[in-house]
């Protein structure tokens, strides 16, 4: 993103990136397990930093007893990864550098 001027975003702005981020973390989990499987499900996604602004995302998910030789790990990573691409998306709506 050379040649762009990046400005901060406003309080509103980065809490509606962290909303973005969540639900599509949720929904990849959603579209690859049935929610019904599902015992415990944790999504965070936290903006903050002085200087620069940094995204944490934190993925928990616990199958019922019944389904455990399910690749959660593997199911994590995707939904961080959808989270993590919809920060990027937002940061390009709103015209802002990101340093991945």
């Amino acid at each position: 993103m050379e040649g762009r001027e990046s400005r901060r975003l406003t309080t509103e702005e980065i809490e509606e990136i962290c909303e973005l981020a969540e639900e599509a973390a949720r929904r990849h989990i959603l579209s690859k397990m049935d929610w019904r499987r599902i015992s415990s499900l944790n999504i965070m996604v936290e903006a903050g930093g002085k200087e620069e602004l940094t995204f944490n995302v934190d993925v928990e998910v616990v199958l019922s007893p019944l389904h455990r030789g399910f690749d959660v790990n593997r199911l994590v990573d995707g939904a961080v990864k959808a989270a993590f691409k919809s920060i990027d998306e937002s940061m390009e709506k709103y015209k802002c550098q990101s340093k991945r």
